[in-house]
């Protein structure tokens, strides 16, 4: 029985993409206003779902001078509840407490991470002096998007506005191997107005962070979609 209603559901959310396609001129570039409206109207999930923004870029993943990777504050945040690290010593540990880290601690933290292999929080944020011990648990924290770093601004003596920032709605994006960037700038219960400002804050921010050395063409195509929903294409800017 059990099998049978796996299947059942499966087949039940596969017609429900389908309704959702047929909802989609999949020849039309759709305005990024009309898009996201479009988005939450066909979005099926039994789960607040994210809007997800899928952008095709022109540089070189093989070269290393043409990473694009930054930051950015989304005005409405991401509809997601951030777990912050803090990796510190002294009163900079008291600050990050303060400020609301979730998880604070020095090197006794990062011996654990080391031993246990876990890293239960989304945003990790260290002082400079701390980074030479974070070595050991780099392996861990690397391949999950979790290494602190300066060029996100997570390497910092200012923990108490980096620990802010992260609660806010700080996003960090970065470039795959294929030249893409896959980013949630909020959820299908935000309202149209609100999930357009975060996208327009996050485009701008990609467009600042183009590489000096990319050419051509930076934005190759730009398609956005609920969680588990079809991809809809947006108007280039």
């Amino acid at each position: 029985m059990a099998r049978l209603n796996h299947y059942t559901y499966m087949r039940t959310q596969g017609k429900k993409f389908q309704e959702a396609v047929a909802k989609i001129d999949q020849k039309k570039r759709y305005p990024s206003n009309e898009a996201i409206a479009l988005i939450k109207s066909i979005a099926f999930e039994k789960f607040d779902a994210s809007l997800e923004v899928h952008i095709r870029t022109g540089v070189d993943s093989r070269k290393g001078d043409q990473m694009v990777r930054a930051s950015v504050i989304l005005p409405h945040g991401t509809g997601k509840t951030m777990r912050v690290a803090v990796f510190a010593e002294g009163e900079k540990l008291t600050e990050a407490r303060t400020a609301g880290a979730d998880t604070a601690g020095d090197k006794d933290l990062i011996e654990e991470i080391k031993k246990t292999g876990k890293a239960d929080f989304d945003v990790a944020i260290a002082t400079p002096d701390m980074m030479k011990n974070m070595a050991v648990i780099a392996k861990i924290l690397g391949p999950r998007g979790l290494m602190p770093s300066p060029k996100n601004d997570t390497v910092t003596n200012n923990i108490k506005q980096a620990v802010e920032n992260a609660k806010k709605g700080k996003v960090d994006f970065r470039n795959d191997d294929s030249a893409n960037i896959h980013q949630a700038i909020g959820k299908m219960s935000f309202t149209v107005e609100q999930l357009l400002e975060n996208y327009k804050t996050f485009i701008d921010s990609v467009k600042r962070a183009r590489p000096s050395t990319a050419k051509g063409t930076f934005f190759k195509n730009i398609t956005m979609s609920s969680t588990m929903g079809p991809a809809v294409m947006v108007v280039i800017d």
